[in-house]
């Protein structure tokens, strides 16, 4: 389960960058780098919620939102 050494490195970079804003996003790509994790075989929650049938996820406010 060994991903790309350049990918692993460009998550290990990512990490850096995040570590003032936000340390619990570096430590988990961090984590990812090290433990060779194929980012393309994972799944997003999007399609994990379509494979089970689960409604789209709405703001708190009610409204949706378009980024």
């Amino acid at each position: 389960m060994v991903f790309d050494p350049s990918e692993a490195e460009g998550l290990r970079a990512v990490a850096r960058d995040a570590v003032p804003e936000d340390p619990t996003l570096a430590y988990v790509l961090l984590d990812l780098a090290d433990r060779g994790v194929d980012l393309n075989a994972c799944r997003t929650w999007d399609d994990i919620r379509a494979e089970r049938g689960l409604p789209e996820a709405v703001p708190a406010d009610g409204e949706q939102h378009v980024a």
